[in-house]
């Protein structure tokens, strides 16, 4: 108990100066303007405390309860795919973050994707969407990508046509959706593609959490965190061995972060050293990040940098899930990238031309793993993986 409270002393102050630290990193090189969304803010529940900002939303896409509602149920229909075998909850599970637990994720006729799914909680935080597409600014411009797209693989299996000749028709003639699209878009006559994206986006964007055990403790708990989580938050922020903070920082612990308040954000990308299969430091061929978009060879092989809450529900993990648990994670980081010595990918990834300068490897002993990875563990708010606002609502009807 008193080597309890001597931490505690101890760790407010510098729990505090962290913080600051972390949320200087994310306002860095970035105009912020006055919080004037007091308004939006009361108009829905955001699922967000009072001292967060809001997501960013566009003018043309603002979140009313009933878009929600009718994006919600358009998230879990399996009749959003072409063939009627897949939904969005498909790749994406409320018990898994929004994510759902493979290495890659299946699309349409059982084809396997390049990328790992990514959480959905609080995604709507992100400056862009995807592993590695820095045009796609919006959850809206998206949606468009699983719905409509064929690269790398068909998702949903619409193009523009079959959509508006199919399920536009099936939205119009089904007595729930007649009703929800009569809520949510009370002044449009016509159902449209945009219709369904904008619902989609909406439901999306709802999707917030902010209770794990860490944000308790930056509430005011003093005892939501255990010893070993508040040595490992020390270690995270702190130690200029591990490098944490420079890319997984502020609220989404992820450099990667655009709010309401913010006209101007960065689009960050990075190497991790996780490949090395050519003297340019090329990735696998199907998915070499960045470059893929930019045709730029300084973009080769980066990719966006993920979320850390609830971190602990979302393995595999890295863009191809090609790491199966934290603890491999973090011996990745530990050895300053990953050496492949056999196979159809060996390459020495601690040597790619590309990396990251962060990831430059470190020591760290047993105990100090233990604790990183127990202060990760607090930043899974379970309260979101239940929360019966996020679920399916077929289920009930």
């Amino acid at each position: 108990m008193k080597s309890s409270n001597i931490l505690q002393k101890y760790l407010r102050p510098m729990f505090i100066l962290s913080l600051c630290l972390l949320q200087s990193c994310i306002d860095k090189s970035r105009t912020n303007i006055h919080d004037n969304t007091l308004k939006i803010r009361k108009s829905f529940n955001w699922e967000v405390p009072a001292n967060t900002r809001l997501p960013y939303t566009p003018d043309n896409n603002p979140v009313t309860e009933a878009k929600f509602q009718l994006g919600r149920h358009l998230f879990y229909d399996k009749r959003l795919s072409i063939n009627e075998s897949i939904s969005c909850s498909s790749c994406h599970k409320q018990s898994l973050a929004f994510t759902d637990g493979l290495e890659r994720s299946v699309g349409l006729n059982n084809e396997h994707h390049t990328r790992n799914a990514q959480p959905l909680i609080n995604s709507a935080y992100f400056s862009t969407f995807t592993w590695s597409n820095n045009l796609l600014t919006s959850l809206e411009s998206q949606i468009s990508v699983p719905l409509f797209g064929d690269n790398p693989i068909l998702e949903h299996g619409w193009t523009a046509q079959s959509f508006e000749d199919v399920f536009i028709p099936f939205l119009q003639s089904d007595s729930t959706y007649q009703s929800l699209l009569a809520s949510a878009f009370p002044n449009q006559n016509k159902t449209t593609q945009q219709t369904v994206i904008y619902a989609l986006a909406s439901f999306i964007r709802g999707i917030n959490a902010f209770n794990s055990p860490f944000d308790q403790f930056e509430n005011g708990v003093s005892d939501a965190l255990t010893d070993s989580q508040k040595r490992g938050y020390l270690l995270f922020t702190n130690d200029e061995r591990f490098e944490c903070f420079h890319c997984h920082s502020g609220k989404l612990f992820s450099d990667s972060y655009r709010d309401a308040n913010m006209k101007i954000f960065d689009t960050p990308f990075h190497n991790t050293g996780l490949y090395n299969l050519s003297p340019q430091g090329d990735y696998p061929a199907e998915s070499n990040g960045l470059i893929d978009v930019t045709g730029r060879s300084s973009d080769r092989a980066k990719f966006r940098t993920p979320t850390l809450r609830n971190i602990e529900v979302t393995a595999p993990y890295m863009h191809d899930g090609s790491i199966a648990t934290l603890e491999e994670v973090i011996d990745f980081y530990a050895a300053g990238g990953r050496n492949l010595t056999s196979g159809r990918y060996k390459g020495d990834g601690r040597q790619n031309p590309q990396k990251s300068q962060f990831v430059k490897g470190f020591s760290i002993s047993q105990q100090e793993k233990e604790d990183l990875i127990n202060f990760l563990k607090s930043l899974t708010d379970q309260s979101a993986l239940t929360n019966e606002r996020f679920s399916d609502p077929w289920l009930k009807e």
